[in-house]
């Protein structure tokens, strides 16, 4: 039996791995909630129930998973706690609408981009950042989310058909619009 190096123990070595996928849990939380503060906030809970639950993980099993797996139901129990209670609109928030000006196409693109994924539903939009920006698989997303094979691929589906429809109305506008 091999003995832990001096310092290191199996919870700080399962503590170090956990802050490897911060990055990748921020990057979900932000686009599950729309909202650095929430998305913050999600991240924490998140490592926080991990640090709790601890003992629930298996050691050799896909850690980036299970995180992702706890994230996901945290944010989906959140969801359903605001649904229930109704939507805060604070009086002191403005909506403030940027001017592009010629020679920022890019910003354009990632704006239209950013706006065409916020107005997905949430489910396909979970999807789509599982599959798409975070690079598991169809059926590690499915583990994740707790649903079907088939329900990811067809999400993903009709998100993508979504997002091109979108993009394709925001590229004509602004093509009317610089004529």
């Amino acid at each position: 039996m091999s003995r832990p190096a001096a310092g290191k123990t199996p919870d700080t070595d399962f503590r170090s791995a956990l802050v490897d996928h911060v990055p990748a849990l921020r990057r979900y939380a932000l686009g599950l909630t729309r909202k650095r503060e929430d998305a913050d906030d999600l991240v924490h809970d998140c490592l926080a129930q991990a640090i709790r639950k601890q003992h629930l993980w298996r050691p050799g099993s896909n850690l980036k998973s299970w995180l992702f797996t706890l994230l996901h139901n945290l944010f989906i129990n959140e969801y359903r706690r605001r649904k229930a209670r109704g939507t805060e609109v604070p009086f002191d928030t403005a909506y403030f609408r940027s001017e592009v000006t010629q020679g920022q196409p890019s910003d354009v693109t990632l704006s239209q981009l950013d706006r065409a994924l916020g107005e997905l539903p949430s489910e396909q939009r979970e999807v789509v950042m599982l599959v798409s920006v975070q690079g598991f698989s169809y059926m590690e997303a499915a583990e994740i989310m707790q649903v079907p094979l088939g329900t990811i691929r067809s999400r993903l589906s009709r998100a993508r058909g979504a997002l091109r429809r979108r993009l394709a109305e925001g590229a004509e506008r602004a093509a009317v619009f610089s004529q």
